[in-house]
């Protein structure tokens, strides 16, 4: 998720670019601004970093193993295979 202080920012900058003598509107705008942003991240499913972080270690982790493993039958291959020759 975003940090909320990004969303904050996001609104505040946009309800800046509002012309003066609007504050009761700009607050109103701010708030609106920040929810739509809100709601918009949610809808694209973002991870936060931390998340992405884990999840690409167990990915790292993951591909480590698999070539420890493809690694090993090949070596195993070999041996059946000198097995089958020796035969």
């Amino acid at each position: 998720m975003i940090k909320p202080q990004v969303l904050d920012d996001m609104a505040r900058r946009i309800s800046e670019a509002l012309p003066e003598g609007m504050q009761e509107l700009k607050q109103d705008i701010d708030r609106q601004v920040q929810i739509s942003l809100q709601n918009a991240f949610q809808r694209m499913d973002l991870v936060t970093r931390e998340e992405f972080d884990v999840q690409a270690a167990v990915l790292r982790r993951t591909r480590e193993r698999l070539e420890a493993l493809e690694k090993r039958v090949a070596e195993l291959e070999g041996r059946d295979a000198e097995r089958t020759a020796d035969h």
